[in-house]
């Protein structure tokens, strides 16, 4: 397989480092369509990595590979793409920019060091990557901006700037000016803020440095003052602002390495532009990346136990220390199989090895704990789909193993002679479900076994066999996410269908009601005779079943009362109109009649279960749904919506209250029909432009507002 992708366009060497410091893991984020994939591949081919960017063969791309990005027209997952600049290792960390694949981001997340934001000079930023920066605020990593599409004819990189500036707030700055070519339009060059020199791409890559035009000096004064100010005031140097203040000219080096120190901090965030089509500014990013961004060494590690949960000393960066690497994405290749990549945070991982595999486990997802020693197989540099194989892999790089057996993502591999456990990293909950059914029994196998390996690999996946419905659901994050996964499931041989989800609903009955049971039967010179009556009455939500005994004078003796109890527990779970479980309910088993011979077990059974499908026909049978109490996170300017939208869901809102994890949000408290909830995922995202969020539980069971005859029969309902 590494051999047949170095043919789609990988020409540079495989980048092997032995020193953290020399190592930059840098993760790009921004709203689908930004240009973060274009911006990685413009990267590659202008470092050597790759012959040239774009489509190489089959309409995919070194970073868009996999067949459901190529059908999708968009990124559906975690890419790395390592780069070498001025001897510096680069990981490109590219993630999808839609909503749906928010596992994939959190995977590139965890892995980096520091987050490029991509923002488009044509289309601006959504509110989810606004809110994605406020997210990597919270923890400190640092950020710079990257205005793409520059060669746009409606591109405007000024109000791009503006824009960045009233969304991520104080210390985004541009680094850099554009300039204009001859026509007035295209961007052919940039003007250097700090040094006052120009960059001129008119004949391409590398740029030209020379110095400005006359006309370019106002410009350059007016914004330069502003781009100083705001580095000296990160500056550890505190006499730096009085001297720049008295007029002193301060020179660029020493704002150039104030200015460094401050991004590795997070405490300023540079603004550059790029144009990945014309090659403006990708030699300045590429410097940037590596003399801004934090190596290894300056980032802060997950916290780690014992597998046992023991404490242990915090991790450092250190490739001579304890073995602690964690498994960020698991894929399954159908050439190689199991693909996991890897960020060793301590250590040095070697190949042909034996580990140590642990992963803390969600097993309401299908993803239970696990303990074993495993085989670590070849280690590999991971260039999209190509894997060149390297021999070690130090502390703070990453690097993608093959044949794991059993590695999913977010394991921890350590040493088997001292077994560790980082600690494990939020995923969001799935909350949109899919039912699939195989078209034919041969099928099944294959889906078991394919729907294991896309679960294994996706934390953001969830799979249920609901035992009431009888339907395989998937738990999705949206549409798109439940697309790409069935396509690889159809990749992958299955024939499969979906249907409708249903929802498992219950059955009561709302008055006290009567019913008489007898079963009296002659067949072959034996005979079957029981007779029972029975009183029926509700009970209040969520007490269950109750069976009374108050037959006086042994009319059913002893020995048949609880065959009478069971009769009437069959007859409750096959249901009584509907075909649903019957619920909260009081039978009482008043009288009967018994004979001396012909009765049996099995016929008292049977007059148990008429008796309460009798008292059912005068006992007001209802349909009871399923209520969830649901907890939805939107910014607060979206909340009047949301509220109304929820009342037109059935819903009552409990309240609202400010969040305490981020300002300018609100939790919004509320109990829905489950049945309201099947598209909410969907829905929600529509009504708060992807910035809103919500998790459910299950509360009780509510009368549905609509006629039993109106309901769906349950499907698949047990034999009797």
């Amino acid at each position: 397989m590494a051999q047949r992708n170095q043919d789609k366009g990988v020409t540079g060497g495989v980048p092997v480092v032995t020193e953290p410091a020399r190592v930059r893991n840098v993760v790009l984020v921004g709203h689908s369509g930004a240009g973060k994939t274009t911006l990685v591949e413009a990267l590659l081919a202008a470092t050597g990595t790759i012959g040239r960017a774009g489509a190489v063969t089959d309409g995919t791309t070194v970073c868009d590979h996999d067949p459901a990005a190529v059908r999708q027209q968009r990124s559906v997952s975690l890419a790395c793409a390592p780069l070498v600049h001025d001897g510096v290792k680069v990981n490109l960390l590219d993630t999808p920019g839609y909503a749906d694949f928010v596992g994939e981001l959190r995977a590139g997340l965890r892995a980096a060091d520091a987050a490029l934001f991509v923002v488009s000079a044509v289309d601006g930023m959504d509110a989810a990557t606004a809110a994605l920066w406020e997210e990597c605020a919270a923890v400190g990593m640092p950020r710079a901006v990257a205005v793409t599409r520059l060669d746009h004819p409606r591109a405007d990189f000024d109000e791009a700037v503006a824009l960045c500036q009233r969304v991520f707030g104080d210390n985004v700055l541009p680094l850099h000016l554009t300039m204009l070519g001859d026509d007035g339009e295209s961007v052919v060059g940039l003007l250097g803020l700090v040094t006052r020199r120009v960059f001129d791409y008119t004949a391409g890559l590398p740029a030209q440095v020379r110095e400005p035009d006359p006309e370019h000096l106002p410009a350059i004064a007016e914004s330069r003052n502003e781009l100083i100010e705001g580095i000296i005031a990160e500056s550890e140097d505190e006499s730096l602002m009085d001297r720049y203040l008295a007029g002193e000219e301060i020179d660029a080096q020493v704002l150039v390495a104030d200015l460094e120190k401050a991004v590795a901090r997070g405490h300023f965030h540079p603004v550059v532009p790029v144009c990945a089509a014309t090659g403006v500014g990708l030699d300045v990013l590429l410097d940037g990346l590596v003399s801004a961004f934090p190596s290894p060494l300056e980032h802060e590690l997950p916290a780690v136990t014992g597998v046992d949960g023991s404490p242990r000393p915090p991790l450092t960066c250190d490739p001579d220390g304890p073995l602690v690497a964690e498994v960020v994405r698991t894929t399954v290749d159908r050439h190689v199989g199991r693909v996991s990549l890897v960020r060793v945070f301590s250590g040095t991982l070697r190949p042909d090895r034996t580990m140590h595999v642990a992963g803390h486990g969600l097993a309401e997802r299908g993803h239970p704990d696990h303990d074993a020693d495993e085989r670590v197989g070849h280690l590999h540099t991971p260039l999209g789909a190509a894997l060149r194989e390297v021999p070690v892999c130090v502390a703070g790089d990453i690097c993608a193993i093959t044949k794991s057996g059993s590695a999913e993502t977010g394991d921890t591999i350590s040493a088997k002679e001292d077994p560790l456990l980082v600690a494990p990293w939020e995923m969001p909950e799935p909350l949109l479900p899919v039912a699939v059914t195989a078209r034919s029994r041969a099928d099944e196998d294959t889906l078991s076994r394919n729907l294991a390996r896309l679960v294994a690999g996706d934390p953001t996946l969830r799979l249920e066999r609901n035992p009431e419905t009888h339907q395989l659901v998937l738990w999705c994050m949206g549409e798109a996410h439940a697309d790409v996964v069935l396509d690889r499931l159809r990749g992958g041989g299955v024939e499969l269908d979906t249907e409708p989800v249903r929802v498992a609903l219950r059955e009561t009955l709302a008055a006290p009601a009567t019913g008489h049971g007898r079963h009296v039967k002659q067949s072959g010179g034996h005979g079957q005779y029981a007779v029972c009556d029975i009183e029926v009455e509700p009970l209040p939500r969520g007490a269950g079943f109750e069976f009374v005994d108050r037959v006086v004078g042994g009319a059913v003796p002893h020995n048949y009362v609880p065959s009478v109890e069971k009769g009437v527990r069959a007859q409750l779970e096959r249901g009584l109109v509907a075909g649903y479980p019957v619920v909260d309910l009081r039978v009482t088993l008043v009288d009967g009649k018994a004979h001396s011979v012909d009765s049996s077990d099995a016929a008292f059974q049977t007059a148990g279960a008429l008796a309460l499908r009798h008292a059912a026909e005068r006992g007001q049978p209802t349909l009871l749904e399923p209520v969830d109490e649901v907890v939805v996170r939107v910014p607060d300017h979206t909340v009047g919506a949301v509220l109304g939208d929820l009342s037109g869901r059935r819903g009552r809102v409990l309240g609202t209250e400010p969040d305490p994890e981020a300002d300018g949000r609100t939790l919004v408290r509320a109990e829905v029909p489950a049945t309201e909830l099947l598209r909410y995922a969907i829905e929600l995202r529509a009504l708060t432009s992807g910035t809103g969020t919500f998790r459910r539980r299950f509360v009780r069971h509510d009368p549905m507002p609509t006629h039993l005859s109106d309901q769906p029969r349950r499907q698949h309902p047990p034999t009797p």
